[in-house]
């Protein structure tokens, strides 16, 4: 196609290279098209990077670590690798002994706390134990007066009537 000459007006000089550019794209497909058709008879190529065997299979291709990979992991492992040479325990920084040692104190103490009775009033001190102590006193003292009034309540009671009650209660019980 020819170019106009150059007094036509830029609008239309954009307009027409439009219209050149999308025929040119069609001619592009219709191409490819072409190609894709020609393609399909011949075996499809295999792509870049894959490793075939000669009978045409694709050979697997080794997985990639990420841990080889990242600095940070090789790092840390350099790290861990050179205080295991030097001797250098870095995740359990004590010795059997002082670990034995601390189990030794904590079975000692667990067991002093079993063994003292004031273990519930030890963390109260000051006057709020003090009185925390006399109220518990006092609620005791008045329990077993309670319990002595009964039991000379019970002193008090006639056995023949008991019995005498006993038989009615089962003469008249409903079968």
């Amino acid at each position: 196609m020819q170019r106009p000459a150059p007094h036509i007006a830029t609008s239309i000089m954009s307009r027409m290279s439009i219209f050149e550019n999308t025929t040119r794209t069609q001619s592009l497909a219709e191409r490819e098209a072409d190609t894709m058709m020609s393609m399909s008879s011949s075996p499809p190529a295999t792509p870049t990077g894959v490793q075939t065997d000669s009978e045409g299979l694709i050979l697997p291709k080794k997985l990639i670590n990420p841990c080889l990979e990242n600095t940070d992991h090789r790092s840390l492992n350099r790290e861990l690798k050179f205080n295991a040479r030097i001797g250098k325990s870095v995740l359990n920084q004590k010795t059997e002994l002082q670990r034995a040692y601390e189990k030794q104190k904590e079975r000692h103490a667990a067991a002093e706390l079993q063994h003292s009775p004031e273990t519930e009033l030890a963390g109260l001190k000051g006057e709020l134990g003090r009185v925390i102590m006399e109220r518990a006193q006092k609620h005791e003292a008045a329990t077993q007066k309670q319990d002595a009034e009964e039991a000379e309540e019970r002193q008090y009671v006639n056995p023949e009537y008991l019995n005498v009650r006993a038989k009615l209660r089962t003469a008249n019980a409903p079968n």
